[in-house]
């Protein structure tokens, strides 16, 4: 289990200094590069950070990739080289960041966060991402190494296509759709989650339901955290001209701000049907409150004149009427099951149980 460090490990220390914040993983930080053009591609692991330097000079498209961000040796050396201003670096290293884009000198900076159902715990799992666009390359900096971009991977191996014959702003895009389309998986997984809920609500509202809202409740809060601060980040990127980003690209750029406005929309549509439930569970367990109350009220009531009967004849008077008659108990217990047959068949006739 990774542990995690807060923000108050950054306490005291100036502006742009580097300190890792969040889950620490211990595999060794892996750096690959895809350099490719319409014609070209390779694929290199690099064995030091150095042998990523090269690629910021190439006339080709370079995405280096650097999976973990434990080693701050590592990121300053990457940052050093293709000159990342101090504090994105400090942004990139602090997974505590909520989604933001900002717009440097030479480059454009974004965060996001990819999303994904952990399959143990039944929750939202989130990553820290951040994506560097320069002229001509492209870095992406992540915790861990995930699947989130395989299929893109697996895109440009392929010649045939347009991501090839794109730059690098492309891939750019390209990089921020994979982390957004994996949103709306998120999405139907919870909505599955709470047609399920809502199902045994309506006919089980026990301590469980009650968890599960709960549980709910807090995906909800994790995916709305990831997604309205980046709606905001697409919004400036769209609306603020670079050179870096090509009119075409642009447009797929408004693709994406699309998703996210469908993907908030489904959020609150999900937090009004949680609400709901939650309405449904508290009414079911009033119901079943009243139905119990209901049901005391109605033994309570039978026993009544029971009590009454036995209250009297409990009394330790000598002189009382058939207190010494032979079959006097006989008698009071008929009298007192015959009242009670009557009241419960008069109660049942009203339907009030």
């Amino acid at each position: 289990m990774p542990s995690t460090d807060t923000i108050s490990k950054k306490a005291g220390l100036p502006p742009g200094s580097l300190v890792h914040l969040g889950r620490h993983f211990t595999n060794k930080v892996k750096i690959s590069v895809i350099d490719y053009d319409a014609e070209y591609l390779s694929e290199t692991i690099c064995k030091s950070t150095e042998e990523c330097f090269p690629y910021k000079e190439t006339d080709t498209v370079s995405w280096i990739n650097v999976d973990g961000l434990h080693d701050t040796d590592t990121i300053a050396s990457i940052g050093n080289h293709f000159e990342l201003h101090p504090l994105l670096l400090e942004e990139v290293l602090n997974t505590l960041q909520r989604p933001k884009f900002e717009e440097f000198d030479d480059y454009l900076f974004l965060t996001l966060k990819q999303l994904a159902i952990d399959k143990e715990s039944d929750s939202v799992a989130s990553e820290h991402i951040s994506l560097v666009l320069g002229k001509g390359w492209v870095i992406s900096f992540r915790e861990h190494e995930s699947e989130i971009f395989l299929a893109l991977q697996e895109r440009l191996r392929e010649i045939k296509g347009n991501i090839r014959k794109k730059g690098a702003d492309y891939l750019f895009y390209r990089l921020i759709d994979s982390v957004v389309d994996n949103y709306f998986f998120v999405i139907d997984h919870i909505n599955e989650a709470l047609e399920d809920l809502e199902e045994h609500v309506l006919y089980t509202p026990d301590d469980h339901s009650l968890k599960e809202i709960q549980h709910l409740k807090k995906q909800l809060i994790i995916l709305r955290k990831a997604v309205i601060p980046l709606r905001e980040a697409i919004i400036t990127l769209d609306k603020e001209p670079n050179i870096l980003i090509e009119e075409s690209t642009t447009r797929y750029l408004r693709d994406v701000y699309e998703h996210i406005i469908h993907i908030t929309e489904s959020i609150d549509v999900l937090r009004d049907t949680l609400s709901n439930i939650m309405e449904m569970y508290q009414s079911g367990v009033s119901n079943k409150t009243n139905q119990v109350m209901q049901v005391l009220t109605i033994i309570a009531t039978i026993f009544m004149p029971l009590t009454f009967i036995t209250g009297i004849y409990g009394m330790n008077f000598t002189h009382m009427p058939e207190l010494h008659l032979k079959y006097g108990y006989f008698g009071v217990w008929g009298i007192m099951v015959i009242i009670s047959v009557i009241m419960a068949f008069y109660f049942r006739r009203k339907r009030w149980f």
